[in-house]
């Protein structure tokens, strides 16, 4: 049951603090309300789809995220200029930044979203552990404090058992989480985990809890009001991952009792409540042999709530925007119902040749969404734009209904085989081996399945051709041109190829079935697989090492890869140190 449509909500102009599909998203639900819309954006950003969809655009300044999407003052400054009445965090970066919604709402500027007393509480997974504890509700075993030093870490797997979880203490998504698999790792592990942690949520407190064997991740939406109204609104399946971020989510979560989706459910809404909780969050668990346990509260909009809107027929966006806006929720449990069966994959910039996933920075030069009954495709991009490696490899989202499970999985097929994306690797052939797996079929997967079971070892990406320049005749563009700050657009007759979006460079896509090992066929030069950056270096001249050995670590796209000797010898050359940005290929050590 949809909220209702009678009247708009107050706001006048809602700024979106985020970037890609999901502000895209929020720029098209406030259209529907003639909201008026403000995007935000960074040097790397300027001619983004979000930027080019929003009303009003501001520069943040900076590549990176801390320089951008994470610059605080930047962002407030584009509040106050545009005079927006409402801020949209979406998903990552400040979503759960309980520091930037009390800075918002200071202002006197809505935030949509909890308060910032609840994301304090759920924002840290740590307090939010002891918050579930108080109202009955149990998560897996696990620390109530901050880890400071590899030896926190040794001391709880060796009484609890390995492997063990570490986890940012202020994230989601997978982002900051690490799997401890012996002691021996336990520095290596945590060192990576605040890394990813710091990049990706400007925090890089961590705490641990005990990793389960063979879990299904299974997590439940809920809404609530100020007026004293929460609902659950049905569970999704999270289970096929890889590096512990989802790949494909699905609603309601298939083969679990009904007694038991309701007790989740029920035990969701009493974490909520016991927060004080108000607007659209999500209540995760881990379930395993019948039984569930907590895991964690995010205090925002999921990438996965599409999955959702699908079965329901309640626009999320919309629910947090009249909830943000004062309204009551026009249903209650009793009127929530689930039809059909919804799956949503993620389509990402990665390479899946040999189950590496690589993230695969470029250009996309061509973009065909699949449609159809039943058939959704959220994205921040089209044809000509950038995938850049500084931010979130998320190219879009294929959501798929149908009137049950195995009719949703036929469409889910169907709608791949009609999606092209050229010009970067995609996750799109990993996506086809899962929903043509037995083992999905019949709900025998878990978190870990993908990167244990699924052969992925054939999953390959085609090159791509090359494309020619199409001449200097002079044509007129809508060209953006940016004064002081604020981004405008204007008309000009300019040379075809002049900064023209459809006329990229072509970038080469990698073929990495090795993974992340540097050089080929055992060459004393190691190179790195992708575009990024330089976060540690493990080597210097004169050391040996064996074939295997981690020489450098790389982040692309907010992911941590070890790039490794592919043979035994001596370092004779570090030709990188830590920040360097580098390319795909090149040289970053030489062994002898």
């Amino acid at each position: 049951m949809a909220p209702s449509t009678n009247h708009y909500p107050v706001f006048s102009k809602v700024l979106i603090a985020n970037r890609g599909e999901i502000a895209v998203r929020i720029i098209r639900g406030c259209r529907e309300f003639s909201i008026g819309t403000v995007a935000v954006y960074s040097d790397l950003d300027h001619d983004a789809l979000h930027v080019r969809l929003a009303d009003e655009a501001y520069s943040l300044g900076g590549k990176t995220a801390a320089e951008s999407y994470l610059n605080t003052e930047a962002i407030l400054d584009a509040i106050e200029r545009s005079g927006a009445d409402a801020v949209h965090p979406g998903y990552g970066f400040f979503s759960e930044n309980a520091d930037f919604a009390r800075a918002i709402t200071e202002r006197g500027v809505t935030f949509i979203g909890p308060d910032p007393e609840a994301i304090e509480v759920m924002g840290d997974k740590i307090s939010a552990r002891e918050a579930a504890e108080k109202v009955g509700v149990h998560g897996v075993p696990g620390t109530a404090e901050t880890i400071t030093d590899p030896s926190q870490v040794i001391e709880f797997g060796n009484s609890q058992g390995w492997p063990v979880a570490v986890k940012a203490a202020y994230g989601g998504g997978g982002r900051g989480m690490k799997v401890v698999n012996s002691a021996a790792e336990a520095a290596e592990q945590l060192g990576a985990a605040q890394r990813e942690a710091l990049a990706y949520f400007g925090r890089d407190e961590c705490y641990m809890e005990r990793y389960l064997t063979r879990p299904r991740h299974v997590e439940v939406q809920i809404l609530a009001d100020r007026h004293g109204n929460c609902v659950y609104l049905g569970t999704r399946d999270c289970s096929v991952q890889r590096r512990h971020q989802k790949l494909i989510e699905e609603a309601p979560a298939p083969a679990i009792d009904p007694d038991v989706i309701t007790a989740m459910g029920e035990a969701a809404v009493k974490v909520a409540r016991g927060c004080d909780y108000v607007n659209a969050g999500t209540v995760e668990f881990l379930y395993e042999d019948g039984s569930f346990h907590y895991l964690e509260m995010n205090t925002r909009l999921q990438v996965e709530h599409p999955a959702t809107e699908m079965v329901t027929g309640i626009d999320l966006v919309e629910a947090q925007i009249r909830v943000a806006a004062g309204e009551e929720l026009p249903f209650s449990q009793h009127d929530i119902e689930i039809s059909g069966h919804a799956i949503e994959i993620r389509i990402n910039a990665e390479d899946p040749a040999g189950g590496a996933f690589l993230p695969s920075p470029g250009t996309i030069t061509a973009l065909t969404a699949a449609d159809g009954f039943g058939t959704r495709f959220d994205t921040g991009y089209e044809a000509g734009d950038e995938i850049s490696q500084y931010y979130d490899n998320l190219i879009g989202k294929l959501i798929v209904w149908g009137k049950d499970r195995p009719t949703a999985i036929a469409r889910a097929l169907r709608a791949l085989g009609e999606t092209t994306v050229e010009g970067v690797a995609t996750t799109v052939p990993a996506a086809v081996a899962v929903l043509e797996s037995d083992d999905f079929a019949a709900v025998g997967h878990s978190t870990k399945w993908l990167e244990q079971t699924v052969d992925l070892s054939t999953v390959g990406v085609a090159e791509v051709p090359e494309v020619e320049g199409s001449g200097e005749s002079k044509v007129k563009r809508n060209v953006d041109v940016e004064v002081n700050g604020k981004r405008f657009s204007v008309s000009m007759w300019v040379p075809e190829s002049a900064g023209a979006p459809s006329s990229p460079s072509v970038p080469r896509v990698r073929r990495s079935g090795r993974g992340a090992a540097g050089g080929g066929s055992g060459s004393g030069d190691v190179t790195v697989p992708m575009q990024g950056t330089i976060v540690k270096v493990l080597v210097g001249i004169g050391d040996s090492v064996a074939a295997g050995d981690v020489v450098v670590v790389l982040e692309a796209m907010k992911m941590e890869n070890n790039v490794t000797a592919e043979k035994a010898g001596t370092i004779t050359e570090v030709r990188v140190v830590e920040g360097d940005s580098v390319g795909g290929g090149d040289i970053v050590a030489v062994i002898e």
